[in-house]
């Protein structure tokens, strides 16, 4: 089921431009559990709409 896009979700443009900023090309530790562009979305819907991290609508990472 896909979910429908929030007024705050990057674009493909957007992300391609703040992705090399966030996404190491090599991890060390645990293996990522969420993907990076889903944890940028979620902090840009907290900025945009000034929810509580709580009330983060639950299609995004906890």
């Amino acid at each position: 089921m896909e979910t429908q896009p929030y007024p705050s979700d990057l674009s493909d443009e957007e992300w391609a431009i703040l992705a090399p900023l966030l996404v190491l090309g090599r991890q060390a530790g645990h293996p990522r559990v969420f993907a990076p562009r889903r944890i940028a979305e979620a902090a840009f819907y907290l900025l945009r709409t000034d929810c509580q991290w709580r009330a983060l609508p639950h299609d995004y990472p906890p």
